[in-house]
């Protein structure tokens, strides 16, 4: 069996892979060229991230393609119906990369409320200078114990964000399309443990009129979740984070409502131009941004490799 690892693969899962006897390819190959070098290669495994896309004239040019894995949780560059249909085994890491995803929140969420993501962007050129200004300025910041968390979805790295906001003594709400309940536990460092009883609502306007901080954790949606209506009914001087997909939030509404005042600063990991967001974006002081970082840590990459790796590897003994 040969993996095409063409948006790469970590050294533990590659390990993995070739002590099965699996071997693996770890060119990286052009969008263009992936179709020829499947098929002159005899690739069976085609593993990718965000970069590759699957759709179906890739499936049905490679007929000898008998696996098809996305590194993370996503699926919105493979058409997932269609290659099942052609009878190919699709798999993801749904898990691999949560934990690493809800930091990456928390990052932004204690960037915007302390004013760091400014605060480093304005010393070096007017800490000399401007000194005792910005330290006035960015006193005016805020702690987030006691402040209500609003995560909005549910899924693996809502749950994490939601653990994450528990163990900094946040309130937690959360929003889903239906009310469900979910157990979570927080693990500690001496082997303690806590349960926590956690019921999502279903309630638009009762949850944003609650929450001081939004995470965002959705899989890609046709419309907007957040757009004029709902920046209408937040809180005033509310934090938002969007680490899910580009097109959850309106990037232009969120801006006019940053400039009103109704929204005290904003976080975005993901972007509706992607990769060339507006600079509009890029230039605004009140936004802390990063270019689609979510889930790349080294630690997320070993577990998705490895997790990759087990499944092509059970998949393999019934081929």
């Amino acid at each position: 069996m040969k993996v095409l690892a063409n948006d790469g693969i970590s050294k533990a899962g590659e390990i993995a892979l070739k002590e099965a006897g699996i071997e693996v390819l770890d060119n990286r190959v052009a969008q263009d060229h992936v179709i020829s070098f499947i098929n002159e290669n005899n690739v069976d495994v085609l593993l990718v991230r965000s970069a590759t896309k699957v759709r179906k004239n890739l499936i049905d040019a490679c007929p000898g393609l008998k696996i098809v894995g996305r590194g993370g949780i996503g699926m919105d560059n493979i058409d997932v119906e269609y290659a099942i249909e052609k009878g190919l085994y699709v798999i993801n890491t749904p898990t691999a990369s949560s934990k690493s995803v809800a930091e990456l929140v928390f990052a932004h969420f204690f960037s915007l409320a302390r004013f760091l993501h400014e605060s480093n962007r304005l010393m070096p050129l007017e800490g000399e200078t401007h000194f005792n200004a910005m330290k006035k300025t960015f006193s005016k910041a805020y702690e987030l114990s006691g402040k209500t968390l609003g995560v909005i979805g549910f899924g693996s790295i809502g749950q994490e964000v939601v653990k994450m906001g528990i163990s900094l003594g946040m309130k937690v709400k959360v929003l889903t399309r239906k009310p469900k309940t979910e157990t979570l536990s927080l693990d500690f460092f001496d082997g303690q443990k806590l349960n926590f009883e956690v019921t999502s609502t279903n309630n638009t306007d009762e949850f944003l009129k609650e929450v001081d901080f939004i995470s965002i954790n959705t899989p890609k949606t046709t419309e907007y979740i957040i757009d004029t209506p709902q920046f209408e009914k937040m809180k005033d001087g509310v934090f938002i984070v969007n680490t899910a997909r580009g097109g959850v939030i309106n990037e232009v509404t969120l801006l006019d409502f940053i400039e009103s005042g109704k929204v005290a600063g904003a976080a975005l990991d993901v972007f509706e131009n992607e990769p060339a967001p507006e600079l509009i974006l890029l230039m605004n002081p009140n936004l802390s941004l990063t270019p689609h970082l979510g889930g790349n840590t080294v630690d997320a990459q070993e577990k998705i490799g490895v997790e990759l790796a087990k499944q092509i590897i059970e998949i393999k003994k019934k081929l």
